[in-house]
């Protein structure tokens, strides 16, 4: 299961989506996450899905690698599928014990799972497309604006560019200290959910002593080079937008407010 997890990890490229600035992407996401919930009915989120396949097709991700992304959410798919068939009121087909299973619950539950999983690729697509770093410089340069409120802008980018950056290594770091406690005998795959949560514990606690060794080595490393934030810093690469950008924006603000406009329809 921990392999499955890809978030954080950037496969680099060169196709038009790669090339796309990190500004053009993060605003196109936020459309899209936007457009995926307030889609309502089966034609606006066959668009949907079929606008996240043609761009998964154009950044030459292997659709795989996005299905593999999907796999640590199964359970949080499966319980929230069960709650809204359970507990949404509406016109009853049958009982289950004292729960009601109702022809709008099973219909919130359906949609409720495609806006799931329609989130979470597009997202783990963004990871995958865009380095940390052009991830970083371009959320600083979209917040840009709220420095003036003296909101550190700057140092919230940095801190989400080094957890994703992080994601990966922990993984790693997880999938060693379980399989070290393996050869010792430790068994993570039988029992209940209960005493797999139990058998768990003697990995918990050194992957927070390593998690926290380095985080300290991290800032450490950071004081002797000096770094005092984002005043007086400049950049490798400055940021700039290209055709592609505003074919690619034009695009997704086309297909999100027609998929906006066919749900006010319907």
């Amino acid at each position: 299961m921990l392999k499955d997890i890809t978030l954080g990890q950037y496969f680099p490229g060169n196709s038009p989506i790669h090339r796309m600035d990190p500004r053009t992407k993060l605003l196109a996401l936020i459309l899209y996450i936007v457009t995926i919930f307030i889609a309502d009915g089966l034609i606006p989120y066959v668009i949907c899905a079929a606008g996240l396949v043609a761009v998964i097709r154009i950044s030459r991700i292997p659709l795989k690698l996005i299905l593999k992304s999907l796999k640590p959410i199964v359970i949080i798919i499966i319980f929230t599928g069960a709650l809204n068939i359970l507990y949404t009121p509406g016109t009853e087909l049958f009982r289950l014990w004292i729960f009601r299973v109702t022809v709008e619950g099973i219909r919130t539950a359906i949609t409720m799972i495609v806006r799931i999983l329609l989130l979470v690729a597009s997202t783990s697509l963004l990871t995958y497309t865009t380095s940390p770093m052009a991830l970083t410089d371009g959320l600083e340069s979209l917040l840009g604006p709220l420095k003036k409120l003296h909101v550190p802008v700057h140092e919230f980018s940095m801190m989400m560019s080094i957890a994703l950056r992080f994601i990966p290594t922990l993984i790693e770091e997880t999938d060693k200290i379980m399989s070290a406690q393996k050869a010792r005998g430790a068994d993570f795959e039988s029992g209940n959910i209960f005493q797999r949560a139990k058998a768990l514990v003697p990995v918990l606690v050194p992957l927070f002593i390593s998690a926290f060794r380095r985080a300290d080595d991290l800032a450490c490393a950071m004081e002797c080079r000096l770094y005092h934030g984002g005043e007086h810093r400049t950049r490798l690469h400055s940021l700039r937008y290209g055709k592609v950008d505003a074919w690619g924006g034009l695009t997704a603000a086309l297909v999100c407010g027609g998929v906006i406009a066919l749900s006010f329809v319907l």
